[in-house]
């Protein structure tokens, strides 16, 4: 199936931006003399990917690359589930479905580059004392477990779901201390470091289940659709 002209420009504009040396886009003018279409065109494309968390437009300021792409999720999944308590449910049903695999493939495919980062993650929230590096410290665990696996799309579904998870992790640190998450990470990460897959799949999963008991979402039922 062909694409339209508007699909076409969309993607040169993503190719541009991954060779620009500079976060800052070429003008629309300028883009349009370079794709051949009109200002018009280049506008649609453009509006598309912001649409999507790709790029940001401000009036006087043209065009800027942005990494945004858990926002139109975040907004969609906010009006689709209004009720915080169910968010906070469906989250852990996702987490369980993924993030145990993502912890088996990191164990198996993780550089030592990145293991370095997961190391100090779980340093900083070990060490931390203020609540936001707690909360960030936490998430980005999570994230870094989803890039060491290897797999883009993983790791791209975990960046989607950073606001919903920011809102969890805040939730449940509300609850309880972070003492439990700090034992549980230790758990993850040496299974990692020892390429033990099945080890790390499963302390992943223990650690996703205590963090549902700990947001007493144990026996919360879904709402009918």
């Amino acid at each position: 199936m062909s694409l339209s002209l508007v699909e076409t420009v969309s993607r040169r504009i993503i190719t541009l931006a991954r060779h620009h040396s500079s976060d800052r886009l070429p003008t629309e003018r300028d883009m349009s003399a370079k794709f051949g279409v009109s200002r018009g065109v280049v506008r649609e494309a453009a509006k598309r990917l912001e649409l999507q968390g790709l790029l940001e437009i401000r009036q006087g300021s043209g065009m800027k690359v942005v990494d945004k792409l858990h926002k139109p999720l975040s907004s969609a999944v906010n009006m689709l589930v209004p009720d915080e308590k169910q968010r906070l449910y469906q989250l852990t049903e996702v987490r369980l479905a993924l993030e145990p695999e993502n912890a088996r493939l990191a164990a198996e495919r993780a550089k030592p580059s990145i293991l370095k980062k997961l190391r100090g993650a779980h340093e900083r929230l070990m060490n931390c004392r203020d609540f936001e590096t707690q909360v960030l410290a936490d998430m980005e665990f999570h994230c870094l477990i989803a890039e060491a696996s290897g797999n883009k799309i993983g790791a791209l579904l975990m960046q989607s779901l950073s606001d919903l998870l920011q809102s969890s992790l805040s939730h449940g640190y509300r609850l309880v201390t972070k003492d439990k998450a700090v034992a549980d990470h230790y758990k993850i990460f040496m299974a990692i470091m020892a390429h033990n897959g099945n080890a790390a799949a499963d302390a992943m999963r223990k650690h996703l289940l205590n963090a549902r008991n700990d947001l007493t979402l144990k026996n919360r039922k879904l709402a009918p659709p």
